[in-house]
């Protein structure tokens, strides 16, 4: 085999995809020698000597196992058991104070939620009377600063005719 064709197997090999038939053509190659073989190939050659070298060892028989425990054991009856509704009031008694617990925790929720929402639209409706007012503010600033501006040509007119009215 060419080491083109080997390298082909070896990578078939790392991809989990060759078949027995060319792991056994990759075992055979790799036992014998090759002294021009590319370093590539050299890394894979130590892992199929050793696969090879494995092979031939024999595997022992697995000794015979106990299988008594397959058997099927007598059936017993299965036990009774008698519910005693008072031996466990502590049980509903907890139940019923977890439930009470959890309906007062939503009460108080929903009662805050409210009271929130309450509270914010009160901020907002003061909120719109502040900027309301704000406006109204400022067109009665303008409006007086218009008429500060007739007043104040009224006071020259009105320095003008005391002149006049002193030089008489």
């Amino acid at each position: 085999m060419d080491y083109k064709s080997i390298s082909a197997l070896l990578e078939k090999y790392w991809e989990g995809e060759s078949t027995l038939a060319e792991e056994a053509a990759l075992k055979a190659f790799f036992s014998e020698s090759h002294p021009d073989m590319p370093e590539d190939l050299l890394e894979a050659a130590p892992l199929f000597q050793y696969l090879d070298a494995e092979s031939d060892i024999p595997v022992l028989a697995e000794p015979e196992w106990d299988m008594s425990f397959l058997q099927e054991a007598p059936k017993k009856p299965a036990p009774v058991v008698k519910m005693h509704l008072v031996k466990n009031w502590m049980k509903y008694a907890a139940i019923i104070l977890m439930a009470a617990g959890v309906g007062y925790g939503l009460k108080q929720h929903h009662e805050n939620r409210q009271v929130a929402m309450e509270r914010f639209k009160e901020e907002e409706e003061a909120r719109k009377a502040y900027m309301e007012t704000k406006r109204a503010l400022a067109l009665l600033s303008r409006n007086l600063n218009k008429g500060t501006d007739k007043m104040q040509q009224l006071s020259y007119f009105n320095t003008a005719t005391e002149k006049l009215s002193v030089k008489d």
